[in-house]
Order: C-alpha cells, then sequence, then structure tokens
C-alpha cells in the first residue's frame, strides 16, 4: 500500500508539472491589511501563506545590500488566506469578521494585494466560574487567569486558563488533576459569553518511593542529594521538573527523566506517587583539544582533561591549559594587530586545575580554581599572576542564582609605566616600580544572574540580567583596595521567523582606595578592574579597549630631531620643563594611542540579526559607550555611536562571526608622554648618549627613567567626513551578547 501510494503522487506530480511551467510567475511587491484594528500587521501576516518580496536585510529601504528575496503569487492560497485571516480573527473572539481581497497590476508580471477586514465587534465574557477552586484554604488558584470578566472569548487564552488550572492544582498535591472547559454565548446577546471551566481534582498526593535506574558510577545517595523533594512530602510536579533541571547540570548525567514507577501488584494507595529517577551517565573521563583564530588573541590553543565523578559524589576536576597570542609578533602588521606588539605581543598562558561539588544539598555548589596565567592588554598592561578563585554558587529560584567568591591572587604587572603616570598620575620611577613588584590582589565578590533564554549560544527571544559588586581591602588581604559594581541587562525578541531583535546596556562603576608607594599612599586602582570600552564584544567600531581617554607616546628622538625637511618639533630646554608642542609631528610619528581606561562606564547595543540560510546569518547594529573619567583628572571621553554590519555561521561550538564597524570620532585632543631627558654628565653610560647640534657647539644629553607629561596636547586623529580608516574589522567566536 505504501510503494502504491507513493508511485501514484509522483505520476501525479510529473503529469502536472508541465501546466505548473506553464504559468508565469507574477511577483507580489507588497501585502496591505486595511481596516485591523485589534490586530498589527505583522501578526496578521503570519497568519497567511503569501509573502511580499521584500530585502533580506532590515532596514535598508529600497537599498538591499544582501539583495531581494522574490515572492511570488500563489494564487491557489489566496482564497485560502483569506479563510486562515477569518479563523485568526474567530479564534480571537471576533466571531463575525468578513474578509475581502483587492488586487492591483501595475504592470504584467506585479501584484500588489490588498486585504479588506471589517473586524465586526467582537464577543466578549460576562461571567467566569471555576468550579471546584475552593479546595485550598490559603491559595486562590483562580487568581490572574489569562482569562478575566470583560475579556474577549480569545480561545488560546481560555486553553492557556485551562494549562494554568492544571499545573496551580499539580503544583500542590493534585497530580491527576484535570480541567474541563465550556462557554455558551448568551440567547439575544450575541457579543456575550458565559465560560465555565470544571476542575477534577482528584486525591490529594504525596511523593512515594523514589528508585533510581541507569546508575552505575553516581550511588543512589549522591542523586537523591539533586532531588528537591522527599519521600512524604506533598506532590509538586514543579519539583519534578526542578530535579531534572539539577541533574542535567551534572556533567556526569547525560539524559535524565522523571516518571512514575509502576505498581502491578497495585498495592500503592492513590494517596501516594512512588517515582523512578532514569538516567543515562556519561563518560567518566574526557579530554578535549582546540584551538582558534581572532582579531584580539591572534591564534590560541586549548587542552582540558576532565573527571565527572573525581573520586565518585559527582564531583569534578578539570586541568586546563591555554596559550594565546601565537604567533601575534610576526603578523602584527595583518591580521593581529589587536593582540598588541613588543610586549604586548608576547605570549599568553593559563593552567589551571579546579575542583567543583556540585550541588551539595540540593542547590549549593562549592568550588576551588588554582590559577597560573600571564595576560596582556594591548598599549595597557602585562599582567603574571598565580592564585586561587573560592566559589560558592547558589540557585535561588528556577531562573535566578546567586554566587559568593573570594579571589586572592599574587600579581605583578609589567609595561605599565605610562598607564600609572597618565591615568593615576604616578609619574616617578621609584612609585612606579612599587606599583610593578608583586603585590597582592584578593577581592570578595557577589554576583547575580538572572534570566531566560531559548538557546545557550545563540538566543531568539528571552532576557538576562547580570549585577555584581566587588570589594577589596587590608580586610580581604588586598594591596589593592577597591569597590567596583557593574550591571548588564540583554533582551531577545523574534519579530518573524528567522529575524532577532537583540538588545543590551552594561553600566558599571568603581571606586579607588589608599595604595602605599615610597612618595605616600595614592588612590590606585588595579588596571584589569578599571573599565575599558571598544572591540568585539563592545563597541566594534573601536579596536580592543579604544574607545575612551587615550594618550599618545613618542620617543625623544621624534621630538629632538629634524624629520625630512621639517625642523625639530621642540627644544631639548622645552622637552625639559615639558612645555613642548608636538602638534608639529604628523599622526604615524607617534605610537598608537594607549588606552587609560576610567572609573565609570555606559554601553549598550541595538542588533538584528536575519537568518540568510540554515547556517548563516547577518546582521546590522548599533553600538554606542562612553567612559568616563575620574572626577577632576581632566580627561576627555565623548559619547560615541558606532554603526556596522556583521556575518555570522552557525557551527557546533557557536557562531562564528565577523562584524565591520564604523566610527565617527575625529581629531580630539590627547595627552603626550615622552621619557624625559637631561645633560650627559661624567659616568653616564655613553651608550645612552644622544647629541644634539643647535646654534652653537653640541650638546650631548642622555635618556633618563622618567616620564615626561608634555603640555599642550596634541590633536590627533582624521579630520572630519567619511574615511577608510575609520572602519574596524573583528573576527571571533560567539555572539556579541
Amino acid at each position: 500500500m505504501r510503494i502504491s501510494s507513493t508511485l501514484t503522487c509522483f505520476i501525479l506530480l510529473v503529469a502536472h508539472a508541465p501546466l505548473l511551467a506553464q504559468a508565469p510567475s507574477v511577483q507580489v511587491r507588497s501585502i496591505d491589511f486595511v481596516g485591523n484594528e485589534a490586530f498589527p500587521p505583522d501578526s496578521l501576516e503570519r497568519a497567511i501563506v503569501n509573502r511580499e518580496t521584500r530585502c533580506r536585510a532590515f532596514g535598508f529601504g529600497e537599498f538591499c545590500p544582501f539583495g531581494a528575496l522574490r515572492e511570488d503569487l500563489n494564487e491557489r492560497e489566496l482564497s485560502r488566506d483569506m479563510l486562515r485571516l477569518t479563523n485568526f480573527y474567530n479564534i480571537r473572539g471576533y466571531r463575525e469578521v468578513r474578509i475581502d481581497t483587492l488586487i492591483t497590476r501595475p504592470s504584467e508580471d506585479v501584484v500588489e494585494l490588498s486585504f479588506q477586514i471589517d473586524e465586526g465587534s467582537p464577543v466578549r465574557i460576562a461571567n467566569l466560574t471555576v468550579e471546584w477552586a475552593d479546595v485550598f484554604e490559603e491559595f486562590d488558584p483562580t487568581a490572574n487567569l489569562p482569562v478575566q470578566v470583560d475579556g474577549l472569548l480569545n480561545v488560546i487564552d481560555l486553553a492557556a486558563t485551562r494549562d494554568t488550572l492544571i499545573q496551580r492544582f499539580r503544583n500542590r498535591g493534585y497530580p491527576r488533576a484535570d480541567v474541563s472547559r465550556s462557554w455558551n454565548v448568551r440567547v439575544g446577546s450575541p457579543f456575550q459569553a458565559d465560560v465555565t471551566f470544571e476542575v477534577e481534582v482528584g486525591p490529594h498526593s504525596f511523593f512515594g518511593p523514589i528508585t533510581f535506574s541507569g546508575n552505575e558510577q553516581l550511588s543512589d545517595d549522591v542523586i537523591r542529594q539533586l532531588l528537591p523533594f522527599e519521600e512524604g512530602q506533598e506532590y509538586s510536579e514543579v519539583r519534578t521538573l526542578e530535579a531534572q533541571r539539577n541533574l542535567f547540570s551534572i556533567e556526569m548525567i547525560q539524559r535524565a527523566s522523571i516518571v512514575e514507577a509502576a505498581d502491578p501488584a497495585g498495592i500503592v494507595p492513590d494517596t501516594v506517587v512512588p517515582l523512578q529517577v532514569q538516567i543515562t551517565e556519561a563518560e567518566v573521563h574526557s579530554v578535549q583539544l582546540g584551538g582558534g583564530w581572532s582579531t584580539l588573541e591572534c591564534g590560541n590553543v586549548e587542552g582540558r582533561w576532565t573527571s565527572r565523578n573525581f573520586y565518585g559524589g559527582a564531583r569534578q576536576l578539570q586541568l586546563r591549559g591555554r596559550l594565546s597570542n601565537l604567533a601575534a609578533d610576526p603578523l602584527k602588521e595583518s591580521i593581529c594587530r589587536q593582540a598588541g606588539i613588543n610586549q604586548f605581543g608576547g605570549l599568553n598562558w593559563l593552567l589551571s586545575a579546579e575542583f567543583a561539588q556540585p550541588l551539595i544539598r540540593r542547590s549549593v555548589s562549592f568550588g576551588v580554581n588554582l590559577f597560573w596565567e600571564r595576560q596582556s592588554v594591548q598599549d595597557v598592561f602585562v599582567r603574571e599572576a598565580v592564585g586561587v578563585d573560592l566559589s560558592l554558587f547558589q540557585r535561588v529560584a528556577a531562573n535566578t542564582s546567586i554566587t559568593f567568591a573570594y579571589r586572592p591572587e599574587l600579581t605583578k604587572l609589567e609595561a605599565a609605566a605610562v598607564f600609572f603616570c597618565t591615568s593615576i598620575q604616578v609619574c616617578m620611577p621609584e612609585d612606579i616600580a612599587a606599583l610593578q613588584e608583586p603585590a597582592w590582589l584578593a577581592p570578595v565578590s557577589v554576583n547575580l544572574v538572572q534570566g531566560r533564554t531559548d538557546n545557550l549560544l545563540n538566543p531568539t527571544r528571552g532576557y538576562q540580567f547580570v549585577a555584581s559588586f566587588e570589594h577589596a581591602s587590608s580586610l580581604t588581604g588586598s594591596e589593592f583596595q577597591y569597590n567596583r559594581v557593574l550591571g548588564e541587562a540583554t533582551a531577545y525578541i523574534s519579530t518573524r521567523p528567522g529575524h532577532v531583535l537583540a538588545a543590551r546596556v552594561r553600566s558599571g562603576w568603581i571606586g579607588a582606595g589608599a595604595f602605599s608607594l615610597p612618595a605616600g599612599d595614592a588612590a590606585v586602582v588595579h588596571p584589569q578592574k578599571r573599565f575599558f570600552s571598544g572591540g568585539a564584544n563592545s563597541v566594534r567600531g573601536f579596536a580592543q579597549n579604544q574607545l575612551g581617554p587615550r594618550v599618545l607616546t613618542v620617543d625623544p628622538s621624534s621630538l629632538l630631531f629634524p624629520i625630512g625637511t621639517k625642523p625639530a618639533a621642540c627644544t631639548p630646554d622645552e622637552v625639559i620643563d615639558l612645555t613642548c608642542n608636538a602638534n608639529a609631528l604628523d599622526d604615524g610619528s607617534f605610537a598608537t594611542p594607549r588606552p587609560t581606561g576610567g572609573g565609570v562606564l555606559l554601553e549598550g547595543s541595538l542588533e538584528y540579526r536575519i537568518a540568510l540560510g540554515r547556517n548563516l546569518e547577518s546582521a546590522i547594529f548599533v553600538d554606542f559607550g562612553r567612559i568616563f573619567p575620574e572626577t577632576g583628572s581632566g580627561k576627555v571621553s565623548q559619547f560615541e555611536i558606532s554603526p556596522g554590519v556583521g556575518m555570522r555561521y552557525l557551527s557546533p561550538v557557536g557562531p562564528i562571526r565577523v562584524d565591520l564597524g564604523y566610527r565617527f570620532r575625529g581629531i580630539e585632543p590627547l595627552q603626550v608622554v615622552t621619557t624625559q631627558i637631561r645633560p650627559f654628565e661624567p659616568g653616564d653610560d655613553p651608550a645612552d648618549k644622544i647629541r644634539l647640534i643647535g646654534g652653537g657647539e653640541p650638546i650631548d644629553y642622555v635618556i633618563t627613567e622618567d616620564l615626561a607629561v608634555l603640555d599642550p596636547r596634541v590633536v590627533y586623529g582624521p579630520q572630519s567626513g567619511f574615511s577608510i580608516n575609520r572602519f574596524q574589522i573583528h573576527l571571533s567566536i560567539g555572539q556579541a551578547f
């Protein structure tokens, strides 16, 4: 029978194909809805089959950089579309709606569709009754239902109300509760209806014996600790779902389900619900190797060894090693410009051993992470650290968790002299040396995460909110003292199939405490705790950390020696007394501006993502941001806006992302830092000598270790108008937010 039916369908399709081929295609230029007041056009568009031709990219009008998605008229479905719209209105309470179509032909191969809608009056709920809703003494299961008196007789809301009532009863001890619904339109009042929900509560029940299957490595006691209920407690369906989430949070468990256990002997009473926890375990040990390439880290490789049941008890031990900035120096002029050069382009590494005891006492887990790492932030600092990260995690609700952490580390800073001199006005060599000596950074922190999204790697709907607070002082064993607050909120809305509107806003503040220096105490925030902006996951029109306050660095020889036919920008005396005006130099004479960060951050993004196929996605975005410097620093940071476009390949490990952003920032006055000079003296190293020839005899000078902050500032950056140099490209893995 199956072969015969398939063959018959094939013959009919082949026979019908020539007829279909003869019909010329007619493009649908536009689809309009006239007379709709209750529902917006985008909701009605989803109810019909015919579609209008439109750009693949949202927001470009007639200009379609990714091409137009042509839609042809399907005449066979046009009459059915009228029925679909009628049904759309009917199930939402509009029982007298009338739909008609108007077709306009601007040309032979183009049509414009218009659906003429007469909505009529809707049917509303005059009376709402829920029978058997009084079995609870302190709980009203009818509160805040999807349907209410005077609301529309919406079949969708009626179904949602039935589901809501069932869940409320099943979560309060009635696992076999069921609800039936009915409604009657009043005779003589065709726009009023009486709605009744009848609840069949069943017996009030409790959790019964709990058995386990499929667990070979994990003991019954370990799994039992993950369950938020015990035998004898009042039955709650939501607790069984919470138990499944707890089980899935253990990497040792691949699959988990909780079902009612069979009772073939019939000896379990109706008031007892026996359960069976069925799991499938993963491999105890695993090895992962991977690598990647990005504009920020250049080449990187990583390896992990994981034991998912370390000495039993679902304990996890993970050994991790990571190398980044691979090939950063030889590729510094091409695809790895954001990885840094010289000291900043050196090899970065991370070695760590992380131990976790997950979900001790149901919703709490404890973790210990030992680490040794080298991290460089381009043109800001190089940091080496060894320490331990202690954390206590607790899930306080289904979508909310809180983490308490203590992270003492012995940290050493390098290549940060310019940063200290310009950001916190510590310029003396002995003070800078003290800041670059190994010192303890030991903050305590509290992190709150709340949200719900439909996909971890590429969400299309949902939200997330993250808030964190850090404190470091002598009480926590930290030599760097500060308070730091950071908050971030993201939201995702699916506007239509394959289209996602994503938004994010992020803000933070940090206040510095005293740090002991040879010249006296100074307010110092560790560089890694200051706020920076710009980069692949920030404001994408800027290179990493390049939005916000910046300073220029220049070699003294560029100031003191002629360049080509140009005379020297400054005299030695002007450099020594810090009055050297370096505006005579062109931008190429300075090194890449070095960011100094700030104490207050505000940034955000608005992004529209459009699916171009199964694994390809485009995006249009606008980012904004500003770094506010400390009060009284005198530095200037403008509010920056950066639009751009991007492409994503949806790989199994996350979207591989290419973004091209544009910045409008033009010229700006930047502070200039150079190295101080002084006259050559007997006993100085001749290798450090530089000879300058003025109007008289040549004079020898030496370059000291002191930094010199010159005045006035230098006007730096491109002139106004469009420039190819204003574009910034980023290659990375994972969505920007």
